[in-house]
């Protein structure tokens, strides 16, 4: 089968449309390079286009031509803008194909897959495969809502997954996408969460990679299934009240032959020095964000996923090493920028040029951050001088609770400043707090396996951490396998411990958590002002000796929530603690409670203040505390 028509035939390309390319503006190239099912000239066909400056040929083989480069060649445009094109009449989706490049000043050929591929084969097969995006969305009341539940102020509790260890079936084989939304759909409102996050779903040939090594960027992995099918996910997902966030990789790519590295035989997506653009962690690639048409790829592809696929959010792994140049290096392993400066510079303008591009064309959806550093203003807007995401993961809250936690109770007294450290910079950004799957691998051991203590103590123990967490200012994450207090390290070669989740122990965390989040979601108090420092105020930090926390979450001085904390198996009788109206407070949860797997220590739903004074306030209770239990008690004031 051979390509037809010359240069002027194709006229896919307006000149706007490269004068926008050379400038790194175009922002809806997917809709223009790879392989597109067109009409030109009365014929039906598949019209290729491929970025390839330094190619000195191109040619698309494939199933349909023996694989012959002599058989397929594309057409260098006139223009300068590096992008080859033809069109092959009578070629139909399904097909497999790549780009067979010859380097310039080289004689051998390399065989890429398409960068804008929408469908590749299952790996370790390699190819692209010719596939048109259309489907038939049913999630139009979900759209036309998203802002309300995906704004600020809207209650944000999310699942993170991996899609192919969640579930299996007998056969230990992967949920299909269709297969795998009916189940997820169904478990995720059982448990009242809001938002799903979907560890990278782009395809990726090393599966142990977890999906962070990214070879087809406008692909979800087949895997699971075709682009249709996992289309179906996500407007199944939306038809039933659920947000979907993908996790998304542009700080690094693999070197796999077939993928973007040394694409046309030169460095072009990436950095030729190995000081700009090598992870010595990851062993792999760098992009060149100081590249138009690089930081364009990466921008479009972000848009494509929201586009294309209706995505609720993206969180951007891996930021602080992009952030900065010495990340992950010794001396000398590094270049500073021009100012002799550790920074980023080129990587810091392409993430604002994402924000701003995201939420200009989306302004219902969240971008976030996954940033480990105290980089200033993360969430802030970018004409305020910030990056411009939406939210940002509390690496700091996370890494200093479990360390806390991870302390025998007998030493916490020790260590309660850990605790209260992470409230000074609570509000700084706007954070989301995550017990993410980074924290359950690599001997990490599972949250559960974490908590010190005999059985009964390390479930009280995750009671606690869980309950803690959810009154905590910011938004919610956790990884699968922890609503149910999975035991064993996350493996992605299998599923999660399912056979826990109705056992002794296991089942009553599921119904903790399940209330949590009922608790969240129906408490404005608890996430609607959940940036704002005016939301929280502390009532008692420094009772190190009983390594007891106390404060209050309010709302406009009409609601009260007083979350209080006893971090010692030592039940506390007669504790008594201030609070700032008369009258009755309502027990609304207790870790500790008998449903929960606790000892059913409590107050009996509710207590009586007191007109004694207590810290600084005129009004105190005296309560029971519970072993290693979180106490929340609510109080609702009238306003005149």
């Amino acid at each position: 089968m051979n390509s037809s028509g010359s240069y002027k035939d194709f006229n896919q390309f307006t000149e706007y449309d490269i004068y926008l390319f050379k400038n790194g503006n175009h922002f809806k190239l997917y809709e223009k390079m790879g392989a597109h099912q067109r009409k030109i000239d009365g014929e039906n066909g598949i019209y290729f286009a491929v970025w390839a400056p330094n190619a000195n040929s191109v040619s698309v083989v494939g199933d349909f031509n023996y694989w012959n480069e002599e058989d397929g060649k594309l057409i260098n445009r006139k223009d300068a803008s590096g992008i080859w094109e033809t069109f092959i009449p009578g070629l139909k989706e399904g097909s497999l194909y790549k780009f067979k490049i010859k380097p310039r000043f080289k004689n051998n050929y390399i065989e890429k897959a398409d960068p804008f591929s929408f469908f590749c084969e299952t790996p370790p097969k390699t190819a692209s495969v010719i596939r048109n995006l259309a489907y038939d969305w049913k999630d139009e009341k979900w759209m036309a809502a998203r802002a309300r539940h995906n704004k600020l102020d809207a209650p944000f509790s999310v699942y993170e997954l991996h899609l192919g260890s969640w579930k299996r079936n007998h056969e230990n084989d992967f949920l299909n996408y269709r297969d795998a939304a009916k189940e997820l759909a169904q478990y995720i409102i059982e448990n009242g969460f809001t938002h799903i996050e979907l560890l990278p779903i782009m395809e990726h040939p090393f599966y142990g990679s977890w999906g962070y090594q990214i070879t087809g960027f406008f692909a979800p992995t087949s895997r699971y299934g075709n682009p249709q099918d996992f289309m179906y996910f996500i407007d199944y997902l939306h038809q039933q009240g659920i947000g979907v966030i993908l996790d998304w990789v542009p700080s690094h790519f693999p070197d796999d032959p077939h993928g973007l590295y040394l694409f046309d035989g030169t460095h072009l997506y990436e950095h030729a020095d190995k000081k700009l653009g090598y992870h010595p962690d990851w062993k792999s690639q760098i992009f060149n964000y100081g590249r138009y048409e690089v930081k364009q790829f990466l921008i479009n592809n972000a848009l494509f996923w929201l586009d294309k696929y209706h995505i609720d959010g993206i969180r951007i792994d891996a930021v602080a090493s992009m952030l900065y140049l010495d990340y992950s290096r010794k001396e000398g392993q590094w270049i500073p920028n021009k100012y002799g400066g550790r920074e980023n510079l080129e990587a810091i303008e392409f993430l604002k040029q994402l924000n701003c591009e995201v939420y200009k064309n989306f302004p219902d959806v969240q971008t976030i951050a996954e940033e480990s550093t105290a980089w200033p203003m993360v969430t802030k807007p970018v004409n305020a001088g910030g990056l411009g995401f939406g939210m940002k993961w509390n690496m700091g809250w996370m890494h200093d609770t479990l360390n806390y936690f991870s302390n025998d109770p007998v030493y916490r007294k020790h260590h309660q400043d850990e605790l209260n450290f992470t409230f000074w910079y609570a509000f700084n950004e706007n954070f989301i707090l995550p017990l993410s799957h980074d924290e359950v691998v690599y001997g990490k051991k599972s949250l559960f396996g974490k908590m010190p203590g005999d059985l009964w103590k390390k479930f009280a123990n995750l009671r606690l951490l869980l309950s803690y967490m959810f009154a905590y200012p910011g938004k919610k994450l956790i990884f699968m396998g922890t609503e149910f207090a999975q035991t064993a390290e996350w493996e992605h070669d299998s599923a999660l411990q399912w056979d826990l989740a109705d056992k002794e122990g296991h089942i009553e965390i599921k119904k903790l958590l399940k209330d949590l989040n009922h608790i969240y979601c129906k408490e404005k108090t608890f996430y609607l002002n959940d940036f704002n420092c005016g939301s929280f105020k502390w009532v008692d930090f420094k009772d190190y000796e009983n390594s007891v926390l106390s404060f209050l979450r309010t709302y406009e001085n009409e609601i009260s929530i007083l979350a209080c904390f006893n971090f010692t198996p030592v039940p506390r009788y007669g504790y008594r603690i201030g609070v700032p109206f008369k009258g009755v407070w309502k027990e609304i949860f207790n870790s500790d409670s008998e449903i929960y797997g606790g000892s059913g220590h409590g107050n009996f739903g509710k207590i009586m203040a007191e007109k004694i004074n207590c810290h600084s306030y005129d009004y105190s209770i005296s309560v029971t505390l519970p072993p290693l239990a979180a106490l929340f008690f609510k109080k609702s004031v009238k306003v005149k």
